[in-house]
């Protein structure tokens, strides 16, 4: 009996104690500073030349800004036709969880898209642009549309 007296006191200490002091550390905090300064998230942006070929600039997207969205959706699976030349459907940020990809426009450019790159697709006409998937299996990513007229927030690096 003594012995498990003393694993359940060990016990208390160990794991309990810190908790409580954990607690007590939280209740203590009377604001949270929100980061100074504009964040950044890199992100390529496709969009159409006046010849409604497909182009890519690199820019970012700031952080701690509202975009103009209304939902979202997350996919894992890829059809055949996705990784032909195609327009995108509309406008919208393409977020990747997992994966790495690497997409082609009408001249031959390529780049990749990792986590953490946000891709907005704004190439509406033409043939648009392809990808593949490199050194992966699977490509998890959100899609979030953003509303008719509303900014994109992206930033050009140019």
């Amino acid at each position: 009996m003594k012995i498990i007296s003393k694993t359940v006191l060990f016990f208390c200490l160990a794991f309990i104690a810190p908790s409580l002091h954990a607690k007590e550390n939280h209740r203590n905090i009377k604001s949270v500073k929100v980061e100074e300064g504009e964040g950044k998230m890199p992100a390529i942006r496709l969009i159409n030349n006046a010849d409604g070929t497909c182009t890519f600039e690199k820019g970012y997207i700031p952080t701690l800004r509202h975009a103009s969205t209304t939902t979202f959706w997350s996919s894992n699976k890829t059809e055949d036709w996705e990784k032909n030349a195609h327009p995108a459907p509309r406008r919208q940020y393409v977020v990747t969880l997992k994966g790495n990809i690497r997409f082609k426009v009408s001249d031959g450019s390529t780049f990749l898209i990792k986590p953490g790159v946000i891709l907005l697709a704004e190439d509406l006409k033409g043939k648009g642009h392809s990808w593949e998937m490199v050194h992966s299996k699977s490509w998890e990513r959100l899609y979030i549309p953003i509303q008719d007229g509303a900014d994109d927030l992206f930033v050009s690096d140019h």
